[in-house]
């Protein structure tokens, strides 16, 4: 090997002289300088603290009656430390905080309006919210959320929106009742020329005379110059220029374009089920259709693998925050997630659905029943023990350690 060929008269010619005066003059610079240590502030990090804000102060601007609906405009309120909103990716989520009669909750809504609609200290955000049955948290913002209301949210989350490096140029988005707001925004961000690919809304109501936002999405699609398409399809009734029936493969493909295409869908978890099914007998690969997965998953004790002889049963949750002990009772046809928020226990969670992870916690004694599509844990999470508490439904008694978030 050849050796590396330098002057060494310039290193003979060094002595370590200067170097000890170097000490000398570096402490004595230390001690005339301030006590305050330096803050610096860097660009990413003014980035990061807008987009993924942990809190955001809102007030309700302007509430829309639409029947078993409401859309509320939502600002920043300055006087609580919001300046402006954080942009996000059409058909992102915010998860809303609430205090009913002492329990504590965060229930995630999709962001309805458009991403640019956020920009600058004058944007909002709407969020259209529809009675569900149960009715807990939708019923209660009906009837207490009024105009000049204070309202916390989170950052915009989720993770359903369109990606042009998996995604296909074509989206097909199926839409049940209140699962039109995710196709809304993506149509919007369309117009506005802020997302590029073309979107078939197939959208499934009852009757006509209860399709949520049918003019406002109709007003959207007429100023796409053709690249948002919404086709109505009705159950319980048939009427002219509408379709009628349940979305099968078979209409799913009537309107599909020649080439390839993604299915994306969002409803009640029975469209769900079905939706996959449609998929599948057309099928496509798993990555070009997607689920929208934010809020309570419901109607476990109907899964075909849940213990029926649970149903009716009650058992005791003892939580562990921080060395502290509390225990409180949970249904076992309830998520341990909704047992802890009665319960007044401020239980960090944002999806609702196993998703997001935001409600990770250890699950200590006891056994649990995990719905298959929604265990999103991670090899590790099962072999030491860690649950999602907003999937997870007690078959014991259970003891659980959660870390709730400082926010």
């Amino acid at each position: 090997m050849a050796k590396y060929n330098y002057d060494k008269k310039v290193l003979k010619g060094l002595t370590p002289f200067p170097f000890l005066g170097e000490v000398k003059a570096r402490n004595a610079a230390i001690a005339a300088a301030p006590a305050i240590l330096p803050k610096s502030v860097y660009n990413a990090n003014i980035l990061g603290r807008r987009l993924h804000p942990a809190v955001q102060h809102c007030r309700i601007q302007k509430v829309v009656d639409h029947g078993d609906a409401k859309s509320f405009t939502l600002i920043p309120d300055r006087d609580r430390g919001t300046e402006a909103l954080a942009y996000f990716r059409a058909s992102q989520y915010v998860s809303v905080a609430l205090n009913i009669d002492g329990a504590i909750v965060h229930k995630p809504y999709t962001i309805r309006s458009g991403p640019r609609e956020a920009l600058g200290s004058e944007g909002s955000y709407t969020l259209t919210i529809k009675r569900t049955q149960p009715a807990y948290a939708s019923a209660w913002i009906l009837e207490h959320w009024q105009e000049g209301d204070a309202v916390d949210i989170s950052g915009p989350l989720g993770d359903f929106y369109y990606q042009d490096l998996r995604d296909a140029k074509h989206v097909i988005a199926i839409a049940g009742g209140s699962g039109i707001t995710p196709f809304y925004s993506m149509a919007q961000a369309i117009v506005d020329g802020v997302e590029d690919f073309d979107l078939t809304i197939l959208y499934g109501s009852r009757k006509a005379d209860g399709i949520l936002l049918k003019e406002e999405i109709e007003e959207v699609a007429a100023r796409s110059s053709g690249r948002v398409r919404v086709v109505h399809v009705l159950s319980d009734e048939e009427q002219p220029r509408y379709e009628h029936g349940f979305i099968t493969a078979e209409l799913i493909q009537k309107y599909a374009p020649v080439g390839p295409y993604s299915v994306f869908m969002c409803g009640p978890k029975a469209m769900y089920v079905f939706g996959e099914a449609q998929c599948k007998r057309l099928g496509l690969p798993k990555r070009l259709y997607r689920m929208e997965m934010s809020g309570d998953y419901m109607g476990v004790v109907n899964n075909p693998d849940y213990p029926k002889d649970q149903i009716g049963k009650q058992y005791s949750l003892t939580v562990l925050i921080r060395g502290e002990k509390t225990q409180i009772p949970c249904k076992a046809d309830e998520s341990l997630l909704w047992a802890l928020e009665k319960a007044g226990i401020k239980a960090p969670a944002h999806c609702r659905s196993g998703e997001c992870g935001w409600c990770h916690s250890r699950l200590v004694k006891g056994q649990v029943y995990i719905p298959a599509e929604a265990d999103g844990r991670r090899l590790g999470d099962i072999k030491f023990n860690w649950i999602h508490p907003c999937v997870s439904f007690p078959l014991s008694d259970i003891e659980l350690e959660i870390f709730p978030t400082a926010d």
